[in-house]
């Protein structure tokens, strides 16, 4: 299956105005003034990538409607996936693909492997280690002797209110 990516230059349709196509950008991209700015600095943007071919022709078609020129250009396999031969043991090697990602091929990252559908993703747990207690020195008391519980305070005396009358 080919892969493809929209890349804009800044470039504008043939009698397109310039501020309308901005307009229309901004709308589009639901951006505000500074990342169009961004779009027209005359550098080549990878607007998206990934795209199937239907998907990479609606973009173009939607894009153009607006007054831009894009191009859709056919992703290589070989530079969207990692290569084969790892340089170092658990590290990938990651072909760059443009000028914008040669600046991160030099990152050391891990080479994560995908686990199949259904397996224990979760470590072993270590299997519980029951304390060393020395109980020598406690024994048990007989049924219903006193345990030193806290007695229940006794209750409040009532004072004597039979000489009071209500007039």
């Amino acid at each position: 299956m080919s892969l493809y990516e929209i890349v804009f230059s800044g470039e504008l349709l043939p009698d397109a105005p310039a501020e309308q196509v901005r307009s229309n950008l901004a709308r589009l991209f639901q951006a505000d003034a500074q990342r169009i700015e961004l779009l027209f600095s005359g550098r080549r943007l990878v607007l998206k990538n990934n795209l199937d071919a239907a998907a990479a022709e609606k973009y173009r078609s939607t894009i153009e409607r607006a007054g831009a020129r894009v191009e859709v250009l056919a992703m290589p396999m070989e530079e969207v996936q990692m290569s084969a031969v790892p340089e170092s043991a658990g590290r990938a090697r990651v072909v760059p693909r443009d000028a914008y990602m040669a600046a991160f091929s030099e990152v050391d990252a891990p080479d994560y492997a995908i686990a199949e559908v259904g397996s224990d993703m979760q470590d072993p747990r270590p299997a519980a280690v029951a304390p060393v207690l020395d109980l020598s020195g406690l024994s048990v008391a007989p049924v219903g002797s006193d345990m030193g519980q806290i007695p229940a305070p006794a209750a409040p005396e009532v004072p004597d209110t039979s000489h009071l009358k209500l007039c």
